[in-house]
């Protein structure tokens, strides 16, 4: 497990050549179909059978966390249709895969602000969210909505109502509390972030958590990023010495 402690130097558990949790950044859709003269909606469904792949083999493997930064705060900013195609493809991918998420045993969670996203978009999360919750194995996590400056924001928010409440003392406020606050709060952080099509930016996510993950940049775009892929960012984290801010013995 990679959440440090107040000393800043994490626990680790089960082996240490495996990420616990594996986050992604999903990028590269739209440059996906313009390179094949496509319209940036067919990137995104190209996206959807790229994530199926990836959360399966990710199941198959053992690994405890699977995140999938799959629509941030920002994107409201893009074309009207693009973002009621994403929409429609969030309800498509949940009523579709459930039964497959249901099969492989992985549990479901969602990470993001509620507030604007469409009722039936948030219906099917919940009724997904509900129906993987006795689920023992992975969880896929999408975060939707999302965006982590929000998330600390709102973290911030909860602790100060908790102190003007009385229900918390402000000296007793440390690491541990504000991430008992996040959206993650009861999941490990990630050990390997994961970014594709190339751009070297964590654009606002998982910041707090991703303060001791290792970084894999692969210039190949979400749509073809398959499983083989994602083996070798596994296997170029197995070969790294993880520091957690300390020195590697005898160096």
């Amino acid at each position: 497990m990679s959440t440090p402690p107040l000393n800043g130097k994490p626990e680790q558990k089960g082996d240490p050549q495996m990420p616990r949790h594996v986050a992604v950044i999903m990028d590269g859709n739209g440059r996906w179909a313009r390179r094949r003269g496509k319209p940036r909606t067919e990137g995104h469904r190209a996206g959807a059978v790229a994530a199926r792949e990836i959360v399966e083999h990710s199941a198959r493997l053992g690994l405890k966390q699977l995140t999938l930064y799959s629509f941030s705060i920002e994107n409201w900013s893009r074309p009207a249709d693009e973002i009621n195609t994403l929409m429609r493809l969030y309800i498509e991918y949940l009523i579709s895969e459930r039964p497959v998420m249901l099969k492989n045993n992985i549990r479901f969670r969602q990470i993001g602000r509620r507030e604007g996203l469409p009722p039936d978009v948030l219906e099917e999360l919940d009724r997904t969210i509900a129906a993987l919750d006795h689920n023992t194995g992975m969880t896929l996590c999408l975060a939707v909505n999302y965006g982590s400056r929000a998330e600390i924001t709102d973290a911030a928010r909860s602790i100060a109502r908790e102190v003007q409440a009385g229900v918390l003392d402000i000296n007793a406020i440390n690491e541990q509390t504000i991430s008992e606050h996040l959206y993650t709060a009861g999941m490990p952080d990630p050990d390997l972030l994961i970014r594709t099509a190339g751009e070297m930016r964590v654009s606002n996510y998982l910041l707090w958590q991703i303060s001791y993950a290792e970084l894999f940049v692969t210039d190949v775009c979400w749509p073809d990023f398959t499983s083989a892929e994602f083996d070798r960012a596994l296997a170029d984290y197995a070969r790294r010495e993880r520091r957690f801010g300390g020195l590697i013995p005898g160096i």
